[in-house]
């Protein structure tokens, strides 16, 4: 019976050291969520279509996007989204529309520089995508507006060796909620956006 009963005392530390060791392993992942990302400009692209009199679907691309991405999977509702869009990096490829684009018939880029949006609600909308409102400020007006959007991946990006993650979002606004509806409806008042954009977490300071 002696041996018996030294494998039982033996047992209950070695519980311990597994419990206290499983323990550490899931404050260790519930501390490495959620992940802020940086958006990357080289790799994100904000495009506006819209008809034009019916005939053709011409596009601006909006390029120079700065911001952050929080996303944390085990609760989507804390994940976050705050980009700006400088007026600076609008691109038709038609550089006289773009400075009409930039003047006060449309965008008043002078007085209002940035297109902003700061998300108020993150929500799950079925496996990888997800429902993602928020203001959205064009020439100094805010209206709220949901992306829907597709993650595309999240992992380590190979080249910069950091944890990085990729989503495509789409959602159709009226111009005219926003002070740029000039030649509506003629010139289609709805635009659609599609975005592309990839976040990678910032190096460590120093």
């Amino acid at each position: 019976m002696l041996p018996h009963v030294r494998t039982t005392h033996r047992s209950v530390p070695m519980k311990r050291l597994l419990a206290a060791a499983a323990l550490a392993l899931a404050t260790t992942v519930a501390f490495a969520a959620p992940l802020t990302y940086k958006i990357d400009p080289n790799h994100t692209d904000v495009v506006a279509s819209w008809s034009h009199f019916g005939f053709s679907n011409p596009i601006a691309h909006f390029g120079k996007v700065d911001g952050f991405i929080t996303y944390d999977p085990a609760k989507v509702g804390d994940s976050k989204v705050e980009v700006t869009i400088p007026l600076a990096g609008l691109n038709s490829h038609v550089e006289a529309f773009d400075e009409h684009l930039r003047s006060d018939d449309f965008f008043d880029a002078a007085n209002h520089p940035n297109i902003t949006f700061k998300s108020t609600s993150v929500k799950s909308a079925g496996k990888d995508k997800l429902a993602v409102t928020g203001d959205l400020t064009i020439k100094g007006i805010t209206k709220s507006v949901t992306l829907d959007v597709t993650i595309n991946k999240l992992g380590v990006q190979p080249m910069a060796k950091r944890e990085a993650a990729g989503f495509e979002a789409t959602t159709t606004i009226k111009r005219s909620d926003f002070g740029v509806g000039k030649y509506a409806p003629n010139v289609s008042d709805d635009v659609k956006i599609s975005i592309t954009t990839e976040a990678i977490v910032p190096k460590p300071a120093g």
